[in-house]
C-alpha cells in the first residue's frame, strides 16, 4: 500500500491525468494503463453509471509505481521548451530583418524612426573606436635578458658618429690621459660652390663666399681683363677653394677659382707663388646653324615638336608666317615646313639654341615662302625679308598708346574752335607722360612743333603709307631717323589746340588723310645692291643645309703628327 501511495505522487508531479482522463484515450489506443473497477453502490453489484468521475478508484501496481516514465516525461517538457524557443527565434528573426535599422537621418528628424537611426550609427562609431588599432611601436623580445651592463657591452661595441659625442666605444670616450686642446684644428682648404644670383655683383658674391676684400678686388679685375663682368649671366656657378688662413680672425686666402664665362671659354684664377694668376681655357663650338623639316600634318606646331624643334622657336615661326601667309587656308597638312634656328654646340657637350634665322613654307618640292632674318642689333635686331628682297610687317590700328578712344575719325564740332570741322585721326585720352610707340617700321620726317598739332612727329612707312602723332609733351625721336615698330617716340601731353592730356592719331595714304582702321599691311623695306646680293647668298646658304647636321658628334680636333728625326729611324733598325 506504500508502494502504491509513493506512485500515485510520483504521478501526481508529473502532471498526466489520471484513469478516468486518459483511460478512454488508452482505450482507444487499444491498451489500458490502469485497472478500472466498477463501483458497487449499497454493496449491490449494480453499476452506477451516475456516479462521480473522481469517486472511481483506480488500483496502481508495484511495477507501474517504479516505472521510469515519469523521467521521459520531464526530458519531453524540457524538449517543449526548447521548441518553444526555437519557434520564437523564428518569429523574432523576421521582425528584426524587417526594421529599418539605418534610415535617411535627412528625413524625419526628431521621429522615432530617426531616433533609432541615430542610436544604430552611434553604436557602430563606438564599436569602430573600440576596435581603434594602436600604432606604438612593437619591440621583439630579445633572445637573451638585456640589462643595463650588457646594454652598455653592447654600446661599446658600435660604430656610431664621432658628432654624437665620441661615447659609443670604450677607446673613443675620453679618459684622464686626455688632454683638452685649446682650440679645434681647423681644415687646410674649404671646397665651396657661389651662385651668381640676378641683380647681384661679381665682387659681392666673392665676398659672401668668403673671400677677402683684397682677393676679390684683384680677381674681379682679372676677369674683366677676359671678359666684360656684365656679360656673365646670372646663375653662373662658381668652384672656390680657399686655402689655411694665418690666424682666426683672417680670412681664408683664395687658392683656386674656376667657372664659365662664355659658353666657348672657361676662366680659373690660380694663386702661383702668392699672386693671383688668370687662366684662359677657351672651349672649341662649332655655331652651324640647326635646320629642321617635316610634314605640317594636322597639327603644325605639334609636327614642328615631334621633329624636335625648341618651344620658343616654333612660337617665333609661327608668328613670323602670320604676317605674311594666312596659316588656316594658305599652309595645308601635305606642306612640308622648314625651320632654320641659330645652334652652338661646344666641345664640352653642351649645346645652345639660338634664335629663327629662317621660316619656309613647300608644296610639291616649290617653295610657297621663304622668309629670311635680316638686319644687325642697331635696325632693332633684323627683320624677315621674303626671297626677293622685300619685307612686308603687317601694321593695323592697334594702340599707339594705352588709353581710350574719345574721338574718331570724321566730322565733329572742334572743342575749342566751336564750329565743325572735319577730325582727321582718332583721338586716345591718356594720363600726361605715357609712353607713344611707333605703330610700324619707318623713318623720321617730321619731328617738332606744328601749329595746332603742338608737339608733332610724322613718320613715313613706304609705299605712300606715313602715320602722325599729336600733342605730345616730348619728342623722343630725331628728324631722319629709323624707328622701329613698338619703339617709343614721344609722350602724351596737351600742347597746341588740346583742351586735356591726350593723343591725337593720325595716318596718311599717298599725302591724304585717311581712316587709321582702313590701313592693314605696310610694305617697310626693299632691299638693293650689294646687301640684297649679301641677303640671296646667306639664304642658298641656310637653304643648302642638311637637316640635323647640327646634332652630329663635334670631332676632336686632329693633333699633328710629331716628325720623326732620323737619329730614332737608325734606333729602330737596329
Amino acid at each position: 500500500m506504500r508502494h502504491k501511495i509513493q506512485g500515485l505522487e510520483a504521478w501526481r508531479d508529473s502532471g498526466l491525468p489520471f484513469a478516468h482522463e486518459a483511460g478512454a484515450a488508452a482505450g482507444q489506443r487499444g491498451g489500458r494503463l490502469f485497472k478500472s473497477r466498477e463501483l458497487w453502490v449499497g454493496g449491490v453489484g449494480a453499476r452506477d453509471a451516475f456516479a462521480p468521475a473522481y469517486a472511481a478508484p483506480a488500483a496502481l501496481s508495484v511495477a507501474q509505481a517504479l516505472s521510469p516514465e515519469p523521467m521521459r516525461l520531464r526530458r519531453a517538457r524540457r524538449k517543449d521548451w526548447r521548441q518553444r524557443a526555437h519557434e520564437l527565434r523564428y518569429d523574432l528573426v523576421p521582425a528584426l530583418r524587417d526594421t529599418d535599422w539605418v534610415p535617411d537621418l535627412a528625413i524625419d528628424i526628431g521621429s522615432g524612426r530617426w531616433f533609432r537611426g541615430m542610436a544604430t550609427m552611434l553604436g557602430l562609431a563606438s564599436a569602430a573606436l573600440l576596435f581603434w588599432p594602436s600604432f606604438d611601436a612593437v619591440e621583439a623580445a630579445p633572445t637573451v635578458r638585456v640589462d643595463d651592463r650588457v646594454r652598455d657591452e653592447f654600446r661599446s661595441q658600435m660604430i656610431m658618429p664621432l658628432a654624437l659625442g665620441g661615447d659609443s666605444g670604450r677607446r673613443m670616450g675620453a679618459t684622464a690621459a686626455v688632454v683638452p686642446l685649446a682650440s679645434a684644428p681647423e681644415r687646410p682648404t674649404v671646397q665651396l660652390v657661389a651662385t651668381l644670383g640676378q641683380g647681384d655683383s661679381f665682387g659681392r658674391m666673392l665676398q659672401r663666399a668668403g673671400v677677402a676684400g683684397a682677393d676679390a678686388a684683384r680677381i674681379e679685375s682679372l676677369v674683366a681683363a677676359a671678359v666684360p663682368l656684365a656679360e656673365i649671366q646670372p646663375g653662373t656657378r662658381f668652384d672656390i677653394t680657399l686655402g689655411r688662413r694665418a690666424a682666426p680672425s683672417q680670412p681664408r686666402p683664395l687658392d683656386d677659382l674656376a667657372f664659365r664665362a662664355r659658353f666657348d671659354l672657361d676662366l680659373a684664377v690660380e694663386r702661383r707663388a702668392g699672386a693671383l694668376a688668370l687662366v684662359r681655357k677657351p672651349i672649341r663650338v662649332d655655331d652651324t646653324p640647326l635646320r629642321i623639316r617635316g610634314i605640317v600634318g594636322s597639327s603644325l606646331y605639334r609636327s614642328a615638336r615631334a621633329a624636335g624643334a625648341p618651344a620658343a622657336a616654333i612660337q617665333h615661326y609661327l608668328r613670323t608666317l602670320d604676317q605674311h601667309l594666312n596659316l588656316e587656308l594658305d599652309v595645308a597638312a601635305s606642306d612640308e615646313f622648314d625651320i632654320v634656328v641659330g645652334f652652338k654646340r661646344a666641345a664640352s657637350g653642351e649645346t645652345e639654341v639660338g634664335e629663327l634665322l629662317y621660316a619656309g613654307v613647300a608644296r610639291d618640292g616649290k617653295p610657297r615662302a621663304q622668309l629670311l632674318k635680316w638686319g644687325d642689333a642697331k635696325d632693332g635686331g633684323g627683320q624677315f625679308y621674303e626671297a626677293s628682297g622685300v619685307g612686308r610687317r603687317q601694321a593695323g590700328l592697334g594702340a599707339p598708346v594705352f588709353g581710350r578712344i574719345t574721338s574718331g575719325f570724321g566730322m565733329r564740332r572742334h572743342p575749342i574752335l566751336g564750329y565743325a570741322r572735319m577730325h582727321s585721326g582718332v583721338d586716345f585720352a591718356a594720363p600726361w607722360g605715357t609712353p607713344i610707340y611707333a605703330t610700324s617700321d619707318g623713318v623720321v620726317n617730321y619731328a617738332g612743333w606744328r601749329g595746332g598739332h603742338g608737339n608733332y612727329v610724322r613718320l613715313s612707312h613706304g609705299g605712300g603709307i606715313g602715320s602722325g602723332y599729336g600733342h605730345m609733351s616730348r619728342i623722343a625721336v630725331a628728324h631722319g631717323a629709323r624707328v622701329r615698330r613698338g619703339q617709343v617716340i614721344g609722350y602724351v601731353g596737351s600742347t597746341g589746340l588740346s583742351t586735356g592730356a591726350h593723343l591725337h592719331y593720325e595716318m596718311y595714304r599717298n599725302g591724304r588723310a585717311v581712316n587709321p582702321g582702313s590701313v592693314r599691311f605696310v610694305t617697310t623695306a626693299q632691299l638693293e645692291g650689294a646687301e640684297l646680293a649679301a641677303f640671296k647668298a646667306r639664304l642658298a646658304a641656310l637653304r643648302g643645309l642638311e637637316p640635323g647636321a647640327a646634332l652630329a658628334p663635334l670631332a676632336a680636333p686632329r693633333v699633328a703628327a710629331a716628325p720623326v728625326r732620323e737619329i730614332d729611324r737608325v734606333d729602330r733598325s737596329s
